[in-house]
């Protein structure tokens, strides 16, 4: 913001920089110490000690689940996998150059009609609950079968005893997929899972105050977070790492990157200024993947550019950029990591779309005027 604006606008942040826009008790970034907490929980402890189950639980009830709570709750998402045909249909009929984001989009638009409680009165607590579980349980399956389906493949039947990571695997690929492989998806989903009141997720609150149901705010969502500058900022971070292509060759273009005022894909963030707490423990796993692929040159890439960007730059890497070669070590399609993003995302978004139904008010904020004003009214036939 130039200084005029500034002096002329004093009470105006660009991008809504800083402003509390609501109060809420599903997670807690906490820029300081580099934290992130869900409910009170660390991030890093919930990815490396749970599942993401445990997290999508913790998000949408409030609490850590039991065993005996988990099992069930992984029971009633395994029950509501399955994504009615005609979903498939759409997804089917749509041009194959069709973004991945746009499939996911349209099939949860398309979705609402056919969940059970659809004509639900949008404050149904307990409604709106049963809508977010059956949400979150089709994510990996549409991901996976949409995929499919642009492949001109046909789309198969989740397994109920894989959790939603695994089911995703299972349908992308074809196959069953290894532990480590489950590992490290579980992990990601678990870190993405929710993030504060980011683009997407103040979109979908905005969507929903107006007693709009859970279904419209995550479209809403889904269609924010489709922008570069929100979920796609992994894909740029792999296409960064794909452009250097070799260990021998990082040190060099970081060299020339900072010199040249380039943007370094999957540094920084807005909330963290000393380290994004979620990248510690993706890093970990990639690069054990890695290891364990026999391809460890994207990790090495990674040290390089970490270590240079930290001792010149002070700034270090946020979750995307781990994430990203980690996908891509997993064999998954670039325009794919968004989407999977929204696979772990939905728990977040429908937890906050519950919390703000449950104490709703319409989300209406004012704007600055900065045009003319006063003007007369000129008639057509005298305009020039």
């Amino acid at each position: 913001m130039s200084d005029s604006v500034a002096d002329k606008y004093p009470n105006y942040s660009p991008g809504l920089e800083g402003v509390i826009a609501g109060i809420s008790s599903i997670s807690d970034i906490d820029s300081d110490r580099s934290s992130l907490q869900y409910r009170g929980y660390d991030v890093h402890d919930l990815a490396e000690k749970g599942s993401y189950e445990e997290c999508a639980y913790l998000l949408l009830y409030g609490k850590l689940p039991t065993q005996a709570e988990l099992t069930g709750f992984k029971s009633v998402l395994a029950s509501e996998r399955e994504v009615p045909d005609y979903i498939y249909d759409i997804l089917s009929a749509m041009p194959k150059t069709t973004h991945p984001m746009d499939l996911v989009r349209t099939a949860y638009s398309a979705l609402a009609p056919s969940d059970p409680d659809y004509t639900k009165p949008s404050t149904d607590h307990d409604a709106n609950v049963r809508k977010a579980v059956r949400i979150v349980a089709k994510a990996s399956t549409i991901v996976g079968n949409g995929h499919r389906i642009r492949q001109g493949l046909a789309p198969l039947k989740p397994k109920a005893e894989h959790g939603i990571a695994e089911n995703f695997l299972y349908l992308f690929s074809g196959e069953e997929p290894k532990a480590k492989t489950v590992q490290v998806m579980d992990a990601s989903l678990c870190l993405y899972a929710e993030h504060g009141f980011n683009a997407s997720t103040f979109a979908n609150r905005v969507t929903v105050a107006t007693l709009s149901d859970l279904y419209s705010g995550v479209v809403t969502g889904i269609g924010t977070l489709r922008g570069p500058l929100h979920g796609g900022a992994n894909e740029e971070a792999m296409h960064m790492i794909l452009e250097i292509g070799e260990p021998s060759k990082a040190q060099a273009w970081i060299d020339d990157a900072i010199a040249n005022k380039k943007k370094i894909m999957g540094f920084g963030h807005r909330e963290y200024k000393k380290g994004d707490s979620r990248a510690f423990y993706m890093s970990k796993v990639a690069k054990e993947l890695g290891v364990e692929a026999g391809n460890t040159k994207y990790g090495e890439i990674a040290d390089i550019l970490e270590k240079t960007m930290a001792e010149r730059k002070g700034i270090f890497p946020n979750v995307d950029f781990p994430s990203a070669y980690a996908y891509y070590l997993l064999g998954i399609p670039i325009d794919l990591y968004t989407p999977l993003f929204v696979v772990a995302r939905l728990a977040g978004y429908t937890a906050h779309a519950i919390e703000q139904l449950d104490n709703n008010r319409l989300i209406r904020p004012k704007a600055i005027y900065d045009g003319p004003t006063n003007l007369t009214y000129v008639a057509i036939e005298d305009r020039q």
